[in-house]
């Protein structure tokens, strides 16, 4: 490898992909290993049955930061695409449209909802003036926020958001995304993905042009690229290797030596075994295994944290059909637990393209343990599963379907069980402290976080490499707890 400093970055997802750009750009010649033969990672865009498919919904958020944005419209150009949000929810056999409109939500709501929701304001400002000039002692969480004691993703949302919305929304969805009881899930996991958390950020939320969380401009519309959204990471990859990175696909880490003066990875690719040497080994894969990949492994209590960090795993069931259009909505979310997928895309209508004409695609998504009967049922029953859902939410039959496809990820949530960020914190202070190894991204930080949020954890990290190819760790401190305050964007 040449280049000011030798930097092995391991993980081909829009994080690892990011660093390699911008590193590349600097002047720098990274080389990165990923085990597919794509880059993208669950990110990434396939072609089935002539149409680009994402793996599951993914858009990019108008929330990106300014600097990062135009840079992907310098790699995309007129590609990358400014659509409207055309999604909905099923809220009590009812159809709302998603995000919520305030008009939409008072003509279709279910009465009891709108009425519960207005009951829990009124108990809030009467509690509120009660409790006013109260300071309940709270201690510090993790990722700096203020937690009580005792408080779960539950309790916190309840507090915030009241029991109507949390009963018929946030608790039963939280049931399918994740398969724990709201009481047994970390109260991070409501800080970090439920951004409107509290009633009051949720009427702002409604209001066109209002701030809790983002008003109609910055809710109401999205960033698509034109060929699907894997295009923003083949495009990162492209920029990557014309500016000297290379990059290596279907290569997987078999291993990481920290002895010696140079981090050693040894990985298997299509030439076989190879160990590559580096300075730097920035890492983007899921944080536990590379715990486990380590020669000479960690301590015990390492080891054992890194068997406790949880992944939720996903099946995404993709039903081609012989019709223009399935209907005029991008997504439909189901919060029920009696419809098996948490939410159901379709790709032409995220890019707005009209080709090919008689053929579309939709994608279930379907939450599940990798020990759950669904995770290696055959594509024919996970079909009829899907069919089945969507009969009970009352959308149509699809028609004629020309293919089944399924795509199984192991790793598409972490599982914010309570006590995750005491395994975390264990792993991470012990990784921290080997010399040129850096972990980041949503694997690599165990964070459940947007694309958005892992290209600007790139960034800052080819930041605080320096041209003398000294790594500055104080720097890199202050941008991890600007992560910590990251919240999911639906």
């Amino acid at each position: 490898m040449t280049g000011r400093s030798r930097v092995l970055i391991l993980g081909g997802g829009p994080a690892g992909l990011g660093g390699a750009h911008w590193l590349a750009h600097r002047g720098f010649a990274p080389t990165l290993v990923e085990a597919r033969d794509r880059v993208g990672g669950n990110a990434g865009s396939f072609e089935l049955s002539g149409l680009r498919v994402d793996y599951g919904s993914h858009r990019l958020h108008p929330a990106t930061d300014p600097e990062i944005l135009s840079e992907l419209w310098s790699l995309l150009g007129g590609d990358l695409l400014e659509r409207p949000r055309h999604g909905r929810i099923l809220l009590g056999g009812r159809w709302i449209h998603f995000p919520l409109r305030p008009f939409d939500l008072t003509l279709h709501a279910p009465p009891a909802f709108v009425a519960g929701v207005g009951w829990d304001v009124v108990r809030k400002l009467v509690a509120g003036r009660a409790t006013a000039g109260t300071t309940p002692a709270r201690g510090r969480g993790s990722g700096g926020a203020i937690a009580a004691e005792g408080e779960t993703f539950a309790s916190v949302l309840l507090r915030g958001l009241g029991a109507t919305v949390c009963r018929e929304f946030y608790f039963p969805y939280a049931r399918k995304i994740w398969g724990l009881e709201p009481g047994e899930i970390s109260p991070a996991q409501a800080r970090k993905r439920v951004s409107a958390g509290s009633l009051g950020k949720l009427v702002r939320r409604l209001i066109p042009g209002g701030r809790g969380g983002g008003g109609r401009t910055a809710r109401g519309t999205f960033f698509y690229p034109r060929d699907g959204y894997g295009r923003i990471s083949e495009a990162l990859a492209e920029s990557a290797r014309a500016k000297g990175a290379r990059i290596l696909l279907g290569s997987r880490v078999r291993s990481v030596s920290t002895g010696g003066g140079l981090l050693a990875v040894k990985v298997h690719g299509p030439d076989g075994n190879r160990t590559l040497e580096a300075e730097h080994v920035w890492s983007t894969i899921p944080v536990g295994l590379l715990a486990r990949m380590l020669d000479p492994p960690p301590p015990p209590d390492v080891l054992h944290a890194a068997e406790s960090l949880e992944q939720r795993a996903m099946l995404l069931v993709y039903l081609v059909l012989e019709r223009d259009r399935y209907t005029e909505y991008d997504a439909h979310y189901f919060p029920s637990l009696d419809i098996p997928m948490t939410r159901l895309s379709e790709p032409k209508n995220y890019s707005g393209r009209k080709d090919p004409e008689g053929r579309t695609v939709l994608c279930a998504e379907i939450p599940c343990a990798q020990e759950d009967p669904a995770w290696s049922a055959d594509a024919g029953t996970l079909a009829r599963l899907v069919e089945e859902g969507l009969g009970r939410a009352g959308l149509p039959a699809p028609g004629p379907v020309l293919d089944v496809a399924v795509r199984r990820l192991p790793s598409a949530y972490p599982l914010y069980r309570i006590g995750w960020e005491r395994h975390f914190e264990t792993i991470d202070r012990w990784l921290s402290a080997v010399p040129g190894l850096l972990t980041f991204g949503r694997q690599g930080l165990y964070a459940h976080d947007n694309t958005h949020h892992a290209l600007f954890m790139a960034r800052a990290a080819a930041h605080c490499l320096g041209d003398d190819g000294r790594f500055d760790e104080d720097r890199w401190a202050a941008y991890r707890e600007t992560f910590a305050g990251h919240v999911v964007e639906d």
